[in-house]
């Protein structure tokens, strides 16, 4: 069974966990990042099914290297998910990596967050996701997820047969970014702009 066979089969199923809102704002001709509130691990399969199947180009999450530590592990972050292996412990390197898929034009999903959430609510996000916007001056495309959550938490391995929404907002642009000094002050307010989005698709209150 080929990888996009698979990807199909899965998209479908998903559909009986909820709605898809918004697919239309997903840009045809050009790359972008996805940046998603992140409380289940089911997040990566509606996020990734739906675009994929929408565009027909494979959507790349950036994943903790420990998630390819075994074999098994590998095969599925790197066979199944395409996911891009990020250290966290050298930010730099990963940024790299990510910047040099999205200038071969490549589709990127980022959860600003940086680890699933243990409650459901929406963490304190990192500003990697503004650094990354700015250097490849690419549109971020945010998405809100409702109910994931109770579907899967983290923890869990058996998925509740639950409504879940996935609300894709309109791309954000930091054009007007482009030529000013970045500072940890600048990140933070794009970073807090794009959570802000996230919160309302995700029908959340951001609080940090």
């Amino acid at each position: 069974m080929t990888y996009s066979v698979f990807r199909y089969i899965i998209a479908n199923i998903l559909k009986l966990y909820g709605k898809v809102r918004g697919i239309e704002n997903i840009p045809r001709n050009t790359n972008f990042i996805v940046a998603a509130n992140h409380a289940s691990y089911l997040d990566h399969f509606i996020i990734g099914s739906h675009i994929e199947l929408s565009l027909k180009k494979i959507l790349h999450f950036l994943a903790k290297k420990e998630h390819f530590d075994s074999i098994h592990q590998r095969m599925w972050h790197k066979g199944f998910l395409k996911a891009i292996p990020i250290d966290r412990g050298k930010g730099e390197k990963g940024l790299n990596m990510a910047v040099h898929f999205l200038k071969k034009g490549k589709l990127i999903c980022v959860y600003p967050e940086g680890t699933r959430s243990l409650t459901g609510r929406l963490q304190e996000a990192k500003t990697g996701i503004a650094r990354l916007a700015l250097i490849t001056k690419t549109p971020v495309i945010p998405i809100g997820l409702i109910g994931t959550f109770k579907i899967l938490p983290k923890g869990k391995y058996i998925p509740k047969l639950k409504r879940a929404t996935m609300n894709i907002g309109k791309p954000m642009y930091f054009s007007k970014y482009y030529n000013k000094k970045v500072t940890k002050a600048l990140l933070r307010k794009i970073t807090d702009e794009i959570m802000r989005e996230i919160a309302r698709l995700s029908k959340q209150k951001y609080k940090f």
